[in-house]
């Protein structure tokens, strides 16, 4: 059984940092692409940050470059994201990715991100 699980989410001020985990399970990690989206209310599912099957080819969205890390631990089966300097639009449901041969997709269901002061 596939699973992704996210965990790391919370409520924190303006320029604080979170630290988001998923972990995998019922595929072969080390084979799959992994991706950070996050979804605000009222808006679509935006792509955040990917990284390659490897840890390298790290990708990221204009709006969180320099503030989000991407990385990967294949031993253990977990993607991280490492958020700094949070502004209150980074706001959202984020949501891990795997993205494997033949557009194969998995989903995890989310954990939510509020930034307020």
């Amino acid at each position: 059984q596939v699973q992704l699980v996210e965990s790391g989410g919370g409520l924190v001020q303006p320029g604080g940092s979170l630290r988001l985990s998923c972990v995998a399970s019922g595929f072969t990690f080390s084979l799959y692409s992994m991706r950070w989206y996050r979804q605000a209310p009222g808006k679509e599912r935006e792509l955040v940050a990917g990284i390659g099957r490897a840890g390298g080819g790290t990708n990221y969205v204009d709006s969180v470059k320099g503030r989000f890390t991407i990385s990967r631990d294949n031993a253990k089966n977990m993607v991280f994201l490492q958020i700094n300097s949070l502004k209150s639009e980074d706001t959202a449901v984020y949501y891990c990715n795997a993205r494997g041969f033949g557009d194969v997709s998995y989903w995890g269901q989310g954990t939510q991100v509020t930034v307020s002061s």
